[in-house]
């Protein structure tokens, strides 16, 4: 149990980024740059030379992500991942409250790669267990263990200013786009406000077809 407080405190005193805000509608922020691309320090899933790229900025503390990731992404992942037609990248943006979004980032950061995309549906499918009363210790104990990493290594890499630096960098691509609220969504660098699975659908179909 004390490693796990360890593991809490050490994420929420050396991680900062940007708040951003919950909420299912899109950002009023006007885009000033374009989405930033995806390189090797990006989690992603799927082909890396798919022809369609969606980005999710999401928090672990948000339920409108822990629905998407709860009733959509399964069938988004077979529908285009597992067949090739896009690469999936998440990039964390914390919300509040900051002692889940924050050490649920780190947690997930410093799983093993490829076992990112375990760890994140391990922490949002039991997102709602800790908002009816759970403890944020059994929160984390599925998602550690499938992260290929012991809760010390887990600890340790949280406490690297490698994690810090991951987490701000994905905070920051989504200031420089206008995105402050979760989940948002970009089909090959162009947002889509309908996250539904028939939403994104038409959005891959039309990037796809290069328009």
């Amino acid at each position: 149990m004390a490693g796990r407080r360890s593991f809490l405190i050490l994420a929420l005193a050396l991680l900062a980024p940007i708040i951003a805000t919950s909420g299912a509608g899109p950002s009023p922020a006007v885009a000033r740059e374009a989405l930033a691309p995806v390189t090797a320090a990006d989690r992603s899933i799927g082909r890396a030379d798919a022809p369609v790229t969606v980005v999710e900025y999401a928090s672990f503390a948000c339920n409108h992500c822990a629905d998407w990731h709860r009733f959509v992404y399964p069938g988004f992942k077979a529908r285009f991942i597992d067949t090739g037609q896009v690469r999936f990248v998440f990039r964390n943006l914390p919300t509040l409250p900051e002692e889940m979004s924050l050490p649920g980032a780190a947690l997930a950061r410093c799983a093993a790669p490829e076992r990112f995309f375990d760890v994140a549906s391990a922490l949002m499918l039991g997102q709602d267990a800790v908002f009816r009363g759970g403890t944020r210790e059994d929160w984390y104990a599925p998602a550690i263990a499938v992260s290929g990493r012991t809760q010390a290594q887990i600890e340790a890499c949280v406490a690297t200013p490698a994690t810090l630096d991951a987490i701000n960098r994905d905070v920051e691509t989504a200031e420089a786009v206008g995105a402050t609220s979760t989940p948002t969504f970009f089909v090959n660098g162009r947002r889509v406000t309908d996250r539904s699975l028939g939403g994104l659908e038409v959005a891959i179909r039309a990037a796809a077809s290069g328009q």
